[in-house]
């Protein structure tokens, strides 16, 4: 059945799962979830331009369309086509690499990166945006043709067999995790499940004799990738173990570090904000030195990648007042990475804006009260703290009197329910968020939307 399908693909290679978006030619697949069923479309995307339609529900295929391609279960045939059409890429004249990236914190950015730094010598295909899922690696893959030379495939993970489901479908030839920590517990139970939920990628490549890109200095990951081909780097601060390593110089707000390839070194001014974005440099840079990018095009690659999609966005307000805005997502993890090295900001203010934490599970109140002590440290130094949701609001309310005294002892503190609370004047007409001075760390889930705060700067 996907050998006959391959073949109305390889005719239209083009594939859609939007009824919305019909390239003349192409194939939709008629995929379902809790509020739709694509199968109701499939007529509709016939008329629009597609040239087939699959689906898994006879009923709607009238007698005689041969424009339709019926399959038990849609979802499963569009995996088997993009691990199919994967298989040919080991046939072709000049044969596809794949890398595979996964990690809780940074894959998206890392593969921003390392997609810029092995552009500058390749034909490169990369995952659009943080399609990394069941169906977004499938339809990563079915993207790639015989023009290109790597595809680099992110792979999320929310459960504990994703990556390896994803690892049967794109069969990657190297792998890089950027590192693992506390996200989905609801899903994950534990780090340790993030840990062998991540790990899946080494075993694929444990079986299929590839090559992997392992952070020296982590503890999780190096033992898990004994005995693979490993090619190591670091951040040369906390371990010197690496074919490339970095050292951070500043970053205020801008990140400038030093990377040293087999003792050559170059400094690099990037646009990313943040000292814990040095290890994703590093990484992209490795990859970039193994497939023979030289130093000088990786400080091209990485000086003229512009962060996006609210990672780290540097936004200027009036007055010399500055946004970061990193709310595309949050975990313990990254929270407290963003927090530390906002810390180490230079600015004369520096405010906060934190939302709810979310797929935290029974780990939730723990974690959530952990930013609250981290917050009541002495050398911490930020100014007004503006807290959004029921778990950052709970985690304060639980407080003693003390430590609400010890958090407040050199700014104010305040909880919203959510953003639209945060978002509403008082009966003065003044609102807290606008108020805030110097330069504002906005960071929470995506759950939470923090983003619509930039409507109340005037910034659409």
């Amino acid at each position: 059945m996907i050998a006959t399908l391959y073949t109305h693909y390889l005719a239209h290679p083009v594939v859609t799962t939007d009824s919305r978006n019909c390239p003349e030619g192409s194939i939709f697949f008629a995929l379902k979830g809790e509020r739709f069923d694509g199968n109701k479309f499939a007529g509709e995307v016939l008329g629009k331009g597609c040239s087939l339609a699959v689906v898994d529900d006879a009923s709607v295929i009238p007698a005689g369309d041969s424009r339709y391609f019926l399959v038990p279960d849609v979802l499963t045939a569009l995996q088997q086509l993009a691990a199919y059409h994967r298989q040919q890429f080991k046939t072709w004249e000049k044969p596809v690499s794949v890398i595979g990236i996964t990690g809780t914190n940074g894959k998206t950015t890392t593969k921003e990166l390392l997609n810029a730094v092995l552009s500058q010598k390749y034909n490169v295909l990369a995952t659009a945006g943080n399609l990394n899922n069941q169906i977004g690696v499938p339809l990563t893959l079915l993207k790639v043709t015989q023009q290109h030379e790597i595809a680099i495939v992110e792979m999320g993970a929310n459960h504990p067999m994703d990556i390896a489901d994803l690892c049967e479908i794109s069969r990657p030839d190297f792998g890089l995790i950027t590192n693992v920590g506390k996200a989905h517990l609801l899903g994950f139970g534990s780090l340790e499940g993030v840990v062998e939920a991540k790990t899946k990628l080494y075993d694929s490549l444990r079986l299929t004799g590839g090559k992997v890109f392992v952070d020296a200095g982590n503890p999780y990951l190096l033992p898990k990738a004994e005995g693979l081909d490993r090619i190591m780097y670091s951040d040369a601060d906390i371990c010197k173990d690496g074919v490339v390593m970095g050292r951070f110089l500043s970053c205020s707000p801008y990140l400038s570090m030093e990377l040293t390839f087999a003792g050559t070194a170059i400094t690099l001014d990037t646009h990313l904000i943040g000292n814990y974005n040095l290890i994703n440099i590093v990484a992209a840079a490795t990859v970039g030195n193994t497939f023979g990018v030289t130093p000088a095009q990786v400080k091209t690659a990485i000086e003229g990648y512009m962060p996006k999609n609210m990672r780290s966005q540097l936004i200027d307000l009036e007055m010399g007042r500055q946004i970061i805005l990193d709310a595309y997502n949050a975990n313990p993890t990254s929270m407290m990475a963003a927090l530390q090295s906002f810390n180490r900001n230079t600015a004369q203010h520096k405010s906060l804006v934190l939302g709810d934490m979310g797929e935290l599970g029974e780990e939730s109140a723990r974690e959530h009260l952990n930013i609250m002590h981290y917050l009541m440290q002495e050398e911490v130094t930020f100014g007004d703290i503006l807290l959004v949701g029921k778990e950052f609001c709970k985690a304060f309310d639980s407080l003693t009197d003390d430590q609400v005294m010890q958090l407040s002892k050199h700014r104010s503190v305040h909880c919203y329910a959510d953003i639209t609370a945060l978002t509403t004047p008082d009966v003065t007409g003044n609102m807290a968020l606008t108020s805030l001075p110097g330069t504002i760390l906005i960071k929470g889930s995506r759950s939470m939307q923090l983003e619509k705060a930039l409507k109340a700067f005037g910034i659409q």
